[in-house]
């Protein structure tokens, strides 16, 4: 079967649950529905930070005809924000359906991918190591199978956590205390030997970031990682119980803000001349992280070529796909490229090998029934750059 139906179905796989996820989450949740121009809090300092430099797209090499035909179509197909950024200048921008450049907005699991840089800073700072048990910063785990479990393997959604469609999307979001919920469930496989999208094993990272920082992750995303590059509209949100912060999603957010957090993995880690990001951490999450799959790396979604495997693929007994089908996710797209994923098409693109960042955003189903993917992101590297 060719790359381009393993994106269909995937998509497929997706839209069945997502009216209901979406109605659970808004729900169960009245904290993640806020939408702040700027999160409490916000030093002075970081609302001093310059706006984005602009370019037009002839300068840094794109075809302004094929930019503007690609925002016209996003739009089209249900966008609220379309942007590209090249060489860290901003050279395409939109925003619509009543939604200001400054408005934040639900990315979904794109949440995960902020989650991972935050485990990354979290060890530079020598607060934790990738390859140490989890438990160590999670005491329900200790003397438990899940105590083999390290950090990589929760990244890498390796680690063999209990998981199934009810768990994840269902008990999960109405849980009170989502955390707490995560953290009970069984260890259903010796971690590193089955592969699962495993939202309640990635909101396992809030108790072990909590853990290691010694207090709210939100709070530590606002400090670390979102005053220093300059989001200013963006924030985590918390569960009902107040004490646990979302990291499998809740990330209320705007384009120009995750253009921001995309620059850091171009920049190699970099920002503003101050390293937040090892150059190490950077290369693994653009990387594959198990031998299960080719397409994710550390809560990044990565265009490699081979198995690729989605987010509700049936497993057998031992964890292992039903169906196995090789391919990419942008069938055509450099190898490279590496993207943060949310449902209904909220994409944050990032290209190494152009410089190159897409940002969309937007409604859950496009007017034309299917979701905009990476696939449509990738449109600008593979048919815009000159």
């Amino acid at each position: 079967m060719g790359a381009a139906p393993i994106v269909d179905r995937v998509i497929r796989r997706l839209v069945p649950v997502a009216a209901a996820v979406v109605a659970l989450l808004v729900g169960c949740s009245a904290d993640t529905t806020r939408t702040p121009s700027a999160p409490a809090g916000t030093t002075e300092e970081a609302a001093e930070v310059e706006p984005w430099p602009t370019a037009s797209a002839a300068s840094v090499g794109l075809d302004a005809e094929v930019l503007d035909r690609l925002a016209r179509d996003a739009r089209r197909r249900g966008s609220t924000c379309f942007a590209v950024v090249r060489d860290g200048r901003l050279v395409t921008e939109g925003n619509w359906r009543e939604h200001a450049p400054d408005r934040s907005r639900e990315v979904f699991s794109v949440t995960k991918s902020v989650a991972a840089a935050l485990v990354g800073i979290a060890a530079r700072e020598g607060l934790l190591e990738l390859d140490e048990p989890a438990a160590r910063h999670v005491p329900a785990w200790r003397g438990t199978p899940a105590a083999a479990v390290t950090v990589r393997h929760l990244l890498a959604n390796a680690s063999g956590r209990e998981h199934s469609a009810e768990s994840d999307y269902t008990e999960l979001i109405g849980a009170r205390d989502r955390t707490a919920y995560a953290v009970g469930l069984e260890q259903a496989y010796p971690p590193g030997t089955a592969w699962a999208y495993n939202n309640a094993a990635i909101q396992s990272l809030d108790a072990v970031l909590r853990g290691a920082v010694g207090g709210p992750v939100d709070e530590f995303a606002r400090e670390r990682l979102f005053e220093p590059l300059g989001m200013l509209d963006s924030r985590l949100t918390r569960d009902a119980s107040g004490r646990s912060t979302n990291l499998f999603f809740g990330m209320q957010t705007t384009c120009r803000d995750l253009a921001r957090f995309g620059q850091l993995f171009l920049d190699d880690g970099r920002a503003a001349g101050r390293r937040l990001l090892d150059r190490g951490f950077v290369a693994d999450v653009a990387r594959p992280s198990s031998r299960h799959t080719s397409a994710y790396g550390l809560l990044w979604w990565l265009n490699r070529t081979g198995t690729v495997r989605g987010a509700l693929d049936a497993v057998d007994g031992a964890g292992q796909p039903v169906r196995v089908e090789d391919g990419q996710l942008a069938p055509g797209a450099p190898e490279r490229l590496f993207a943060a994923l949310g449902l209904g098409g909220q994409v944050l693109l990032v290209d190494p090998g152009t410089d190159t960042l897409v940002v969309r955003l937007g409604l859950l189903a496009s007017e034309r029934g299917r979701s905009y993917s990476v696939s449509d992101a990738a449109r600008v590297v593979t048919e815009a750059v000159r």
